[in-house]
């Protein structure tokens, strides 16, 4: 039995210190007041100093509360059970069912050894034109979604989650407003996709020290299902909300700040969670989708600026639409020369007439003349925003690919393409 302390030695805002030894990083406590008891978890040691962080906030906390040691780290139950069901971010019941406390894993710890990885081969169908033709995703992928406040980032997370083909969705939402929340659980409920989806969700009104470890016991259950050999699909919402929990417990602590405030190990707090993505040599697989929202569009604000270096491309979502420039997939090459002969032309024309219909869009507003050749650019863009950029279109990559081709005959004569001969005579759709 742990030893009980009944001294503490300061209270800051979440965070209180007491003295202690043989206590390690991580491990949880349970701190006893006239209200209750409340879980903590250490996040600093300095001598015999400890500093733990208090789930349910410091208020109601006083000197003289008895602090409890337990001796193991935050775990959260594992097993088929979880299936369907709405989780806090320490693992708590958020949907009225039955609390879970057989199996416990522990969360947080290293990624996978590389050794046990193969290289990733296979893509993810989700429907939408812009990602499966234009910046496939590829399954043990770790990718952001950036983007500004305001953008329906979470509604393209909703429809990956009801339409990508996979074993398992993991939801992670970190910052959520309640109404944010309530959307995820009703479209998934009335989209038939609940039962395959495990939420873990913290609200903008729960304890910020559990929007720290959302993505921690995402992972952790999703890697043990991908162990089961399922491949799991993890969405994250929001990467900033979970950078800026950090930034507020490190103030709390009076850690000497790095850029902006954020604390100096940005970077590898952000890396060991996409880290965890990999595809099993002998089992399953499992995939990060991160929203992480750019304050005041600032593509070189720290969250994003750290992330760009840790992930395999980024999805821009802006205006409503996930823009063609600037968002990459750097794995679908692995993929989309596998799918169909024209994958690959397809989606470089597209996106090269796509770019001359923005210098065209530049031409008009300037007042140039339009010329055949730019009217022609003109309709072809607007097509294309239309039938494959908004979000609402909804179609298998090959119905992509089919109405790629329609988009250019509408548009275009053939060798106006700039397409191979031996694509056109195949594909190029006859006229009736």
């Amino acid at each position: 039995m742990k030893k009980v302390y009944s001294r503490i030695e300061s209270i800051k805002g979440n965070v209180i210190s007491v003295r202690a030894t043989d206590v390690a990083y991580g491990e949880l406590a349970q701190v006893t007041t006239r209200f209750g008891v409340s879980l903590a978890e250490v996040n600093r040691l300095s001598d015999d100093i400890v500093s733990l962080q208090v789930f349910a906030g410091g208020r109601g906390i006083s000197t003289g509360d008895e602090v409890r040691f337990l001796g193991n780290p935050m775990r959260v139950a594992f097993g088929d059970e979880l299936m369907g069901r709405i989780f806090t971010g320490s693992g708590e019941p958020r949907d009225k069912g039955p609390a879970l406390h057989e199996n416990l894993i522990p969360i947080g710890g290293p990624s996978v050894n590389p050794v046990n990885r193969i290289i990733p081969r296979e893509m993810i169908r989700t429907g939408i034109p812009m990602i499966d033709l234009f910046n496939t995703l590829v399954k043990s992928q770790k990718l952001p979604i950036f983007s500004v406040s305001g953008e329906p980032y979470n509604e393209l997370l909703a429809r990956i989650a009801m339409q990508a083909e996979v074993d398992l969705i993991v939801l992670g939402g970190m910052g959520l407003k309640y109404d944010d929340y309530l959307f995820f659980k009703d479209t998934l409920e009335e989209g038939g996709s609940l039962q395959k989806t495990i939420m873990f969700v913290h609200t903008a009104a729960d304890p910020v020290v559990e929007c720290l470890m959302v993505p921690d016991i995402a992972l952790a259950v999703a890697e043990r299902f991908a162990l089961k050999g399922l491949n799991v699909l993890v969405l994250l919402t929001d990467m900033t909300n979970f950078a800026d929990a950090m930034k507020e417990i490190a103030i709390t602590q009076e850690q000497v700040p790095s850029n902006r405030g954020y604390p100096g190990d940005l970077y590898s707090q952000l890396a060991s969670r996409y880290e965890k993505a990999v595809d099993f040599a002998d089992s399953g697989s499992i995939t990060i989708l991160a929203v992480t929202t750019m304050p005041g569009d600032d593509v070189t604000h720290p969250v994003p600026d750290n992330t760009g270096y840790i992930t395999e491309g980024q999805f821009y979502l802006k205006g409503g639409r996930i823009e063609p420039f600037g968002s990459l997939s750097r794995l679908k090459q692995q993929v989309n020369g596998k799918t169909r002969a024209d994958h690959r032309a397809i989606m470089d024309g597209m996106i090269k007439l796509f770019a001359a219909y923005r210098d065209t869009l530049e031409k008009k507003s300037m007042g140039f003349q339009m010329s055949a050749w730019d009217q022609k650019l003109l309709k072809y863009g607007d097509l294309f925003e239309k039938e494959m950029m908004d979000l609402s279109v909804n179609i298998p990559l090959e119905g992509a690919l089919d109405k790629g081709w329609e988009i250019l005959a509408a548009c275009f004569e053939p060798q106006e393409t700039g397409l191979q001969t031996k694509l056109i005579d195949q594909f190029w759709p006859k006229k009736v």
